[in-house]
């Protein structure tokens, strides 16, 4: 998720869908969201520790935020965001500071896989986000990835993203996709190495 200050990324509660999801292009997303609006939500939390011992990217989903979305008898909390059957989408959207504590990679993997897209909005731009869902569950943000903007409630905030991260998502590339599609350039390169 986000690394900096804020976050959302697409598809939330989906736990078995890295299959189909790794060759969707992300362009435009139109969807409800659940807010999560707590801060300084960090890896242990989204993923606790004990469930780092697969070393597949298959299951972590069934384990995010665990230790918040169940009781210690493996009954479901009812007053946690992911268990409101109100509340549904493909965006979570996050308090300040999403993600921080280790980078451990499988706490990405427990929301989606790696293709997740965080966008970093301002404090009020957040604050907007968080009343108008808890206002009305069914309002719906759209990302534009190409125009890189978030729209919701007829308002409007631009985002910022890596070059490459976007080229990747929009072409539905993991890195070797990405070398393979240069492979013609890479090719001429190496070409012109072995003439000089």
């Amino acid at each position: 998720m986000i690394v900096d200050r804020y976050s959302m990324s697409f598809d939330l509660r989906t736990t078995n869908n890295q299959q189909r999801m790794s060759k969707e292009k992300f362009i435009k997303l139109t969807s409800t969201a659940v807010p999560l609006s707590v801060e300084n939500i960090d890896t242990d939390q989204i993923i606790p520790a004990r469930f780092l011992k697969a070393t597949t990217r298959e299951g972590f989903g069934e384990n995010l935020f665990r230790d918040w979305r169940f009781d210690s008898n493996n009954r479901p909390v009812k007053d946690f965001v992911l268990n409101d059957t109100k509340f549904s989408g493909k965006i979570l959207v996050g308090g300040k500071n999403f993600g921080c504590g280790s980078s451990r990679e499988h706490a990405a993997w427990a929301i989606l896989n790696n293709r997740l897209l965080p966008v970093v909005v301002s404090d009020q731009f957040l604050k907007n986000i968080f009343k108008w869902v808890d206002e009305n569950s069914k309002t719906e943000i759209t990302i534009d990835l190409r125009n890189q903007i978030i729209t919701i409630g007829g308002e409007q905030e631009k985002f910022e993203i890596n070059a490459y991260k976007k080229e990747c998502l929009m072409n539905a590339y993991d890195d070797i996709d990405y070398l393979l599609n240069l492979r013609k350039e890479i090719k001429e390169f190496d070409e012109a190495l072995i003439v000089n």
